[in-house]
């Protein structure tokens, strides 16, 4: 299981909700509800690291800690 912080959001633009994993670049998912969005990002963080391993690209470790954003 993957420890990465996961930042869920309403987006007025789309008229849904957003997952994203900010220490995984470009990783994130949508979903007509928090919850769903949350189970989509679940998805995508493995696709995401899945990815990176097969192309050899550094998989940056969970920082465990709650994420500072301005």
């Amino acid at each position: 299981m993957y420890r990465y912080e996961i930042i869920v959001y309403w987006s007025d633009k789309d008229g849904i909700f957003i997952a994203e994993a900010p220490e995984l670049p470009g990783c994130m998912a949508h979903g007509d509800t928090q919850e769903t969005a949350l189970s989509n990002s679940k998805q995508a963080i493995r696709l995401w690291i899945d990815t990176a391993r097969e192309f050899g690209d550094a998989i940056p470790e969970p920082k465990g800690r709650r994420l500072m954003l301005a």
